[in-house]
């Protein structure tokens, strides 16, 4: 189902934070969904997310600290505050209970808003993310795959920047999709002034916990891996599942890390199956 000419009208804000100003957008009607992005994006990456479900979920779409048009923050923006900024925002738009869908970055702040046990959390989806759980402490046989793993995507990750294609994008999307290629590029480079590595450092520093403890959530889990991700790896999505109650893992097929953006029909129909189930 996608959204009628009429729910998508947007009602834009901002919310001063401590350090920041966060720019928010509401779109839709219905049951609250929140949408976290990632390290390449902003509030605007959900643009296919929002036009499906806000016929029938109020799309809040938002812009982490630091990333456009949200405002700089001076150093660089810490993930350590992205959970207090979601619960801020959740709090201001006074919503009652949640669903929340985040990807990549967005996965830091969503599993420790999640992990806070708030009681307005109905669901919860994570795609190509482990957030704040360290991969790391996967359960064998996964954790001895990790080696592997990252060496052959360093060496993908060096080819596609010689080719000029975007790693989150991969290079099927550049070839089968050069158009979607372009736009995500396009959104990225609204953060061309941000140190994505000084983030990305952060990011790694953040990784903590291990999967048992997303178990603590309460509530309905759906991880969601693209099968040729070079940025998380896919079977770490089936081994925090594995160890989580409730918690289920679905993987994409012909997708890299951006399956929202690359597989969106695709990506749509699995979200929303989980979210009805949820509801």
């Amino acid at each position: 189902m996608t959204a009628e000419a009429g729910s998508l009208r947007r009602r834009l804000g901002s919310l001063e934070r401590p350090g920041c100003r966060i720019h928010y957008e509401v779109t839709g009607t219905g049951p609250a969904l929140v949408l976290a992005h990632g390290l390449g994006g902003n509030h605007m990456s959900w643009w296919q997310q929002v036009a499906h479900f806000s016929s029938r979920y109020t799309c809040i779409a938002f812009a982490h600290r630091g990333f456009h048009p949200s405002s700089a923050v001076p150093g660089g923006p810490d993930p350590g505050d992205y959970a207090d900024d979601l619960a801020a925002l959740i709090e201001h738009l006074g919503l009652g209970e949640v669903c929340l869908l985040a990807q990549s970055m967005g996965g830091w702040g969503a599993v420790e808003y999640a992990l806070r046990r708030t009681g307005r959390l109905k669901a919860l989806v994570l795609a190509a993310t482990t957030g704040t759980i360290d991969p790391a402490r996967l359960r064998e046989p996964e954790r001895s795959r990790l080696a592997a793993w990252a060496e052959a995507a360093a060496r993908t990750c060096a080819e596609l920047a010689r080719r000029g294609i975007h790693q989150a994008c991969g290079a099927r999307m550049a070839e089968e999709q050069p158009a979607l290629h372009l736009l995500y590029r396009h959104i990225d480079d609204q953060n061309a002034a941000l140190d994505k590595e000084a983030v990305r450092a952060r990011l790694a520093a953040g990784r903590k916990r291990a999967p048992e403890e997303l178990a603590a959530a309460g509530c309905p889990i759906l991880l969601v891996a693209g099968d040729e991700d070079i940025v998380m790896p896919p079977f770490a999505a089936d081994a925090i599942a594995a160890v989580v109650p409730g918690a289920r893992a679905v993987h994409i097929a012909d997708a890299g890390h951006s399956a929202y953006f690359e597989r969106a029909a695709r990506f749509n129909a699995i979200v929303g199956e989980f979210l009805d189930a949820a509801a």
